[in-house]
């Protein structure tokens, strides 16, 4: 029997390698999906040639073998999941590919016409190789799950139910207009972060300049000025901070950039920092409450959007739990798999998990009841996509003076440091003048 030599991704994105003894390659990816592994290259085994053997003989192909060899007719199937594609790429993709199969062309045919027209060099090069899987008698499913940097595991299992139903195109207008829905909140929380992030920059900079390169020329000014007098104490404080800035800048941008990056990789790399984080951005004023109300959007639409499309409700759930972006809503949502699992309802883990609010709750209790489910949650989403809206539009009216306050706060302190001692050197000068000889 033949070995094949696989390389895979399982479920972590750790990368694994191996060999099989199967039959053929088909029969390795499929061993290989059971398993729980993402396949990115399947190869078979170099057998050891025998002596005298010709360099150029090589074992003649089985039939069906040219269908997986590509366009550049090597036996090894690579497929490559290198490179990223753009959100708003795969969107446009989605929508077009549900138009093509909606009118009634074949999805091999649709697959090959947006490749011809696809201008992203990552997203044409997967469009062939998943035409390629198709024609060679893959499911389109599959086809997808051999990319997982780029189709992730809601994409591809809504398509696969998709294809179990015989509705794909039904199912790839839902996720196009999931992904268009998705980001346009982010386009807008992002939007929002905008003007914040814009008026500290200006406020970073201005202050570095201010402290680098004008604070100092007074400290010889003021010196000259009130001969040896002390300064006031608020005048030798931001005297003191800008002689460290001016002495010592490039060790003291350093330091800044280290601790930023060590703040970073402390909320990304670790699960305590990640837990924080997020919990943080839960409960930070003005922009929690967004937060907050996004997380529940996409929560409720893309939970809605896959047990409408037929996708198992304990499947779901997992899936759910790996794209909620947060890991307290992820938190609460293996509550919910540990409770569908027993038998049990969603609400009550929903409830004690103390993220969702009560009008959430609700809406999703009656949805189990009724078994209109799937509706419920997807009203849930519209109702909080436009909280979301009237939530941005409230927390940029309010961050705007905000701002403003914070920078007038900043540069004023340093001009009043400036100006404490020319006010003291006016009142020496008063209290020092001339006095009216008496008669």
């Amino acid at each position: 029997m033949p070995k094949f030599n696989y390389v895979a991704m399982d479920s972590k994105g750790k990368e694994t390698k191996g060999t099989l003894d199967v039959a053929s390659q088909n029969e390795a990816l499929t061993r290989l999906k059971e398993m729980g592994y993402h396949p990115t290259k399947v190869s078979e085994a170099e057998k050891p040639k025998e002596k005298g053997a010709e360099k150029k003989s090589s074992a003649p192909a089985k039939k069906g073998d040219a269908k997986g060899k590509g366009k550049g007719g090597k036996r090894s199937m690579n497929l490559s999941i290198g490179g990223s594609v753009k959100p708003k790429v795969l969107t446009a993709f989605t929508r077009q590919l549900a138009t093509l199969v909606d009118a009634g062309l074949p999805l091999l045919r649709g697959l090959r016409v947006l490749e011809k027209q696809e201008k992203s060099p990552v997203l044409k090069r997967i469009l062939s190789e998943i035409a390629v899987s198709v024609e060679g008698g893959s499911t389109f499913s599959e086809g997808l799950a051999q990319h997982p940097k780029v189709f992730n595991r809601l994409f591809v299992n809504m398509v696969k139910a998709g294809e179990l139903g015989g509705v794909l195109e039904v199912v790839l207008q839902r996720l196009s207009e999931f992904m268009e829905k998705a980001q346009k909140i982010k386009g807008k929380v992002v939007a929002a972060m905008f003007y914040p992030v814009a008026v500290l920059v200006v406020a970073v900079t201005i202050l570095t300049v201010l402290m680098v390169f004008v604070v100092p020329k007074f400290k010889q000014i003021f010196a000259d000025m009130l001969e040896g007098e002390p300064l006031p104490a608020f005048t030798n404080f931001v005297l003191g901070i800008s002689e460290i800035m001016a002495s010592h800048f490039i060790e003291s941008f350093i330091s800044v950039v280290v601790f930023f990056i060590g703040i970073k990789l402390f909320f990304s790399k670790t699960k305590m920092g990640a837990r924080l984080r997020d919990r943080l951005q839960l409960k930070m004023p003005l922009l929690g409450p967004v937060l907050n109300k996004v997380a529940i959007a996409r929560f409720t639409r893309t939970l809605g959007t896959l047990v409408s499309s037929g996708v198992p409700i304990l499947q779901a759930l997992t899936i759910v739990k790996e794209t909620a972006g947060n890991i307290i809503i992820a938190d609460a949502v293996s509550s919910v798999y540990d409770s569908v699992k027993e038998g049990e309802t969603i609400t009550a883990p929903l409830e004690a998990s103390k993220v969702f609010p009560p009008m959430v709750i609700s809406m999703v209790d009656v949805g189990e009841q009724t078994g209109a489910l799937p509706e419920m949650l997807m009203k849930i989403a519209d109702n909080y996509d436009e909280e979301v809206d009237n939530a941005v539009s409230a927390m940029t009216s309010l961050i705007e003076p905000i701002m403003i306050v914070f920078l007038a706060v900043i540069v004023g302190s340093i001009v009043i440091a400036l100006f404490l001692p020319l006010i003291k050197l006016i009142d020496s000068l008063g209290n020092d003048g001339p006095k009216e000889k008496d008669p």
